[in-house]
């Protein structure tokens, strides 16, 4: 894997990273030092969208603004392994149609294996039919789409960088794409249309428009938005498409392996915690963007419905700075919090503490790979997904789709082949977010493998 410098948002706690090379005299100004460099590749065999010159000034605006150096070419002579290797991530900003010749496609393959990053924004998917790989890199081809008009997206991950500032619906203009496929089976969706809400669709009611993956070593986000000259006028459209760049260059972490197959226990909703009972003092408080925040303590929010066995368990939590908060499970049902620490175990997120009690820890039990766990984790202020899978008495923990411990319980006072889950409120001081609490059952028999 290739060295990667990281693009950082300018308003981060903490300077990311370290520079990168200089750039040629077409780069946009500011420091290209800072953060990392993009390309923005906009040729075109087939159709041309007006819009392109309002997308390349939006990048470089972003860029500008979070502190990465953007060069803008039509040139497939980029595409070389000498050039390449000096970009964090690549955009085909609305090419069409077939733009690069043999070798430049085996130096853009070389590049996406080495750890390169992909962005591809709407007609995107309308380009190299004829070559593999870029089919599976972008995920799906475009195959036809209605005219211009509005439309309600469905935000299905709400941490990733490209959509946590969005609500749980999206509603906006712009050129609906239908696709030759569906590519939920081998990428992670991001955002889907609601075909309902507008006339066109032909995707049976399943019509995912962003998604990401990561693919043969490397990076891949698409957006099907972005049609329109006054969607890179857009703030909530600009921060979706700088979300997927810092993604896919590798500034920001998110979970892009495909999600399928789970039950929402919490999905912002009030209606949604009724399954959930409060243990101890303290709370939680839900917010109007469907976020519990932790308050007071030492508490637990656990859910009741029922006793877990074997399963996958999913959530999405941030914390502001050097806050503590954990996730229990395998404890059995009581009022009393103290249980799920002393019967069952906790899936620590805690900034700095010793390696057996901080974050992707089993809590004063064994600590987490700290250097993956570290490659994996993003900052206070952005969301992080932990994935916590129990079979039997085996308790592994993914945090941003990184699997960071591998965990066996040999007590015999305490047992994960059944109990409840929970998260923590941990005092006064410490306030931590939860979205998006999901899980899906497993099958109980052995476990074998990673």
């Amino acid at each position: 894997m290739r060295t990667r410098t990281r693009i950082t948002l300018a308003a981060s706690a903490a300077a990311l990273l370290i520079g990168c090379v200089s750039a040629p005299a077409s780069s946009s100004p500011g420091d290209a030092g800072a953060g990392g460099r993009v390309l923005v590749f906009s040729k075109t065999a087939g159709f041309r969208h007006d819009s392109i010159p309002d997308g390349i000034a939006a990048v470089k605006d972003l860029g500008s603004a979070n502190g990465f150096a953007v060069d803008a070419t039509e040139d497939a002579g980029a595409f070389t392994a000498a050039n390449l290797r000096r970009y964090d991530a690549v955009v085909f900003l609305s090419t069409t149609g077939d733009v690069l010749g043999p070798d430049q496609q085996t130096a853009f393959e070389d590049y996406i294996r080495k750890g390169g990053g992909y962005v591809g924004v709407h007609a995107a998917a309308d380009t190299e039919y004829d070559w593999p790989f870029y089919g599976g890199l972008a995920g799906a081809y475009f195959q036809n789409h209605p005219a211009i008009q509005p439309a309600t997206l469905r935000i299905e991950d709400r941490a990733n960088p490209a959509t946590a500032h969005l609500g749980r619906a999206w509603n906006r203009t712009d050129e609906w794409y239908n696709y030759r496929s569906n590519p939920r089976e081998h990428a992670h969706v991001l955002a889907s249309l609601d075909e309902s809400s507008y006339t066109g669709g032909t995707m049976a009611g399943d019509h995912p428009l962003s998604w990401c993956q990561n693919y043969q070593g490397g990076r891949s986000f698409y957006t099907g938005a972005g049609h329109t000259k006054e969607s890179y006028a857009d703030p909530a459209f600009r921060q979706h498409l700088l979300g997927g760049i810092r993604w896919a260059a590798g500034s920001a972490q998110a979970d892009c392996r495909p999600e399928n197959g789970y039950t929402s226990l919490f999905d912002g909703t009030a209606e949604s915690l009724k399954g959930w009972k409060q243990a101890g003092p303290g709370s939680f408080s839900l917010s109007d963007d469907g976020t519990l925040t932790s308050n007071g303590g030492l508490g637990m929010l656990w859910y009741a419905d029922r006793d877990l066995g074997s399963y996958s368990l999913k959530l999405d939590w941030k914390v502001a700075g050097d806050d503590n908060s954990g996730v229990f499970v395998g404890f059995p049902p009581s009022d009393d919090p103290w249980s799920a620490v002393n019967r069952g175990y906790e899936v620590q997120i805690d900034a700095t503490d010793a390696p057996d009690r901080t974050t992707g820890s089993v809590y004063s039990f064994q600590s987490a790979d700290l250097k993956k766990r570290d490659r994996a984790l993003n900052p206070p202020g952005e969301w992080n997904t932990y994935e916590i899978r129990v079979q039997g008495e085996r308790l592994r923990i993914w945090l941003n789709g990184v699997k960071i411990n591998d965990f066996t319980n040999t007590d015999p006072a305490r047992s994960l082949r059944d109990g409840h889950i929970g998260i923590q409120n941990h005092g006064n001081d410490d306030q931590v977010s939860f979205r998006d609490i999901r899980i899906k059952d497993l099958p109980a028999g052995p476990v074998k493998g990673s």
